[in-house]
């Protein structure tokens, strides 16, 4: 996992067993791009690969004897506004002359056997041997500012991090105006990009679109990453598929407002940045004070877009994931949300808990509504204290009742919100963000509480600590309902406000950090109106997500499929809900509603008391199968086999490392009128040149077979012979699992 240097010519070339990533000191003192992609064997001299346009009389150039030498034709590593390059930059000051021309030349380099931790937020890390990072360090000598660009290349992936720091040296305070985390130019633009969108209650939906000349981007200015566009975007070349061809893709790993964007210039070549979005972003940085970037993955397959799937599920598992996390098995957990929503006291909660044990649950969470006077959405928010009408023997008997069955014991919290009835807010209407010139708006009946106070976050820290301890919490589901309105905040500044958005989300890293920290072993489980703050930041704190409100199993099937290109499947929160869906109405069976859950962290959302003995049998069989493959779930490789974007069917699969087992997931939303005699479903991962058994039949398959010609489906009913079929109706489901013969 070398980084090989050649300081004569100031070229580095960062490279492992996947992937090369190349750039150098141009003859200005900036940073250029030199190559990004496959791995190539390291040359003594990459000079041939800075070749440079000849540029029109309309460029502008920055030196007078050398017109071919202009900063609009060259591919650059960290683009500078003002001195002849016309694209959007990565960086853009304003001095205190009022002027926002700088340049920053190379200084010196670090390499660091490992890396380091970002101040005050999440991101990658590894330990020595399992990575190394470079550090450029470049210089504005005018204003004595220290830029620093850092870059971890990982030994088992073939995904780059990257990241950017600014240091006020000098006597005078400056303006960041615009800092991304990364840029990087690609001297063409045959690519279709990749994003995820949506809304709430379906979220990530996969969308395409061919890059063209202009730029083309996706981004949030709400205070969270949100429901519309996740912090991630990927290139593939035109012929690329799932499993071959060219692809890219860069995660931000980040929870606040972003940008993602790809610029297409007037020569075809196409410049992708990533950061905090520009939009009300203001940090006035100080003499002696440093402002670091959040992080972004970028990563390279030669193997389509399946390749960087793998790859960013590997990297999150391995480097983002808190490592008491990591090959822990997560808890089937039951949610009484929608058993009860409002309605409960003790004697149902208990009651539910005990028929769940029975059913093979390890896990209660007792959702909202336990808290102040809270029997609506209305009230109460803020208030963290047990509301002793429903609960009268409190939290903590509540909590040693269910235990005493056999669960552990979880809370829902939404520490980032106040209502207006509250006794919080009637103590501090002051912690509400708020102009306090001008009327709050309103979002399901709440307010958002200003994380930039310390002394809110104190607050919540006691608040939730007392909790957990007193009550013996084993989990937390941590929503967040409302996005950022009216967002400024008293105890800034009127000239430090476009720092709010930025210093919100570190307050809220702050609250996270303190609190997995001093409780290492509580699962936090992040959301936000559902999937509204699924991101990478997260990640970092709380190991799953709720991927979406919405739990019906058909509309599942788009959302977690959206899912899979960027988080490991043990992170994506999915669970079996009651019917008809609390979201569409729709009647999905116990069946097809399981066979979607398995791919996730898998649990339930209904009363279990209500079923009848036939449907506790099937969820006591479920919880079983998932048991049984909860590990393959966690450390194998994910497929996607057929997308729900572009067929009726939708398929999946996940393949042991080893390739001994594999655990299969088909789905087929509307019935089939008289369909074809045999259905089968080409698989992917397996070896080749052994042999497996389906469900523990005796019949063997070989691995070329069921990925050539493929596995044959349960026989469909053709509209005449019922007897013969296997599967009918709609929103039809199967699952597989195969054992290498001998393995």
């Amino acid at each position: 996992m070398p980084i090989f240097i050649n300081e004569e010519r100031n070229q580095f070339h960062l490279t492992n067993k996947t992937v090369s990533y190349l750039f150098h000191v141009m003859k200005n003192g900036e940073l250029g791009q030199l190559y990004y992609g496959k791995k190539l064997n390291h040359q003594p001299d990459f000079s041939h690969f800075a070749a440079y346009h000849i540029p029109t009389a309309a460029s502008c150039h920055p030196e007078k004897n050398d017109p071919a030498f202009s900063l609009e034709t060259v591919c650059q590593e960290y683009p500078l506004y003002g001195t002849s390059d016309f694209r959007e930059p990565a960086i853009s000051l304003r001095h205190p002359n009022g002027s926002s021309v700088s340049k920053f030349e190379y200084s010196s380099y670090e390499v660091i056997d490992g890396k380091e931790r970002i101040p005050g937020m999440p991101a990658t890390f590894a330990n020595a041997g399992a990575a190394c990072t470079l550090v450029i360090t470049l210089l504005d000598k005018v204003r004595d500012l220290k830029l620093k660009l850092s870059y971890t290349i990982f030994e088992n992936t073939s995904s780059i991090t990257r990241h950017a720091s600014l240091e006020n040296e000098g006597e005078q305070p400056i303006d960041i105006e615009r800092m991304m985390s990364m840029s990087l130019d690609l001297c063409d633009h045959d690519f279709t990009m990749v994003h995820l969108a949506g809304t709430w209650s379906r979220e990530r939906h996969v969308k395409e679109r061919k890059l063209q000349t202009g730029i083309q981007s996706i981004s949030s200015i709400r205070g969270a990453s949100s429901h519309h566009h996740n912090p991630f975007m990927a290139l593939k070349r035109s012929n690329a598929t799932e499993t071959s061809g060219e692809a890219y893709s860069f995660h931000f790993v980040y929870s606040g407002n972003f940008l993602a964007q790809a610029e297409v210039d007037h020569y075809d070549t196409t410049r992708i940045q990533m950061g905090i979005h520009p939009f009300q972003f203001n940090w006035r940085l100080n003499p002696g004070e440093a402002f670091h970037t959040p992080e972004v993955v970028m990563t390279y397959s030669d193997k389509g877009l399946n390749g960087l799937t793998q790859s960013a599920h590997n990297l999150f598992r391995e480097h983002l994931i808190a490592p008491v996390w990591q090959k822990r098995e997560r808890p089937v957990l039951i949610n009484n949300w929608e058993a009860t929503y409002f309605d409960f006291n003790a004697e149902k909660i208990v009651a539910i808990a005990k028929q769940a044990k029975e059913l093979g649950v390890e896990l209660f969470v007792l959702d909202d509504g336990w808290f102040g006077k809270r029997n609506d959405d209305t009230t109460s928010l803020g208030d963290w204290f047990v509301d002793k009408n429903k609960l009268p023997e409190g939290i903590d008997a509540l909590s040693q009742s269910v235990r005493n069955e056999g669960l552990k014991f979880g809370l829902w919290f939404e520490p980032e919100m106040i209502s207006e009835e509250s006794d919080l807010y009637s103590k501090h209407p002051d912690w509400v963000i708020h102009d306090p010139e001008r009327p709050v708006s309103y979002g399901r009946n709440q307010w958002v509480l200003d994380y930039t106070r310390e002394e809110v976050v104190d607050y919540l820290f006691e608040r939730i600590s007392s909790i957990i301890q007193s009550a013996k919490l084993s989990y937390i589901k941590w929503d967040m309902n409302r996005n950022i309105t009216e967002a400024y905040s008293a105890a800034l500044g009127q000239d430090r406000q476009g720092e709010f958005f930025h210093r919100y989300i570190l307050g809220v890293y702050s609250l996270y950090e303190r609190l997995t920290f001093k409780f290492p072993d509580v699962l936090f489980e992040s959301c936000a109106g559902g999937g509204g703050r699924f991101d990478a930041g997260m990640l970092f704190y709380a190991p799953q997500a709720w991927a979406s409100d919405d739990t019906d199993a058909v509309e599942r099937l788009k959302i977690q499929y959206g899912s899979s290109f960027i988080y490991p499947i043990y992170s994506i929160g999915s669970h079996v809900s009651d019917i008809p869906n609390h979201q569409t109405l729709r009647r999905t069976s116990l069946k097809a509603r399981g066979d979607a859950a398995y791919f996730g962290t898998f649990g339930y959302e209904l009363d279990p008391n209500k079923m009848t003995d036939e449907e506790k049998a099937e969820v006591k069989s479920q919880i079983e199968t998932y048991k049984s493959h909860r590990t393959l779930i966690r450390n194998g490789d994910f497929y996607r086999l057929i997308s729900p974007f572009e067929s009726n069917e939708t398929a999946w699969m996940i393949v042991s490392k080893d390739q001994t087992e594999a655990f299969i997931g088909w789905y087929q939303v509307l019935a089939t009128p008289n369909p074809k005699k045999i259905q089968t479903l080409k698989l992917a991962g397996l070896d080749a040149n052994s042999t497996y058994h389906v469900n523990g039949s005796d019949q063997a398959y070989g691995g070329d077979e069921l990925m050539q010609r493929g596995l044959q489906l349960p026989v469909e009913y053709n509209g005449v012979n019922k007897n013969h079929a296997e599967r009918g109706g709609d929103f039809q489901s199967s699952v597989f699992h195969l054992t290498k013969n001998g393995g």
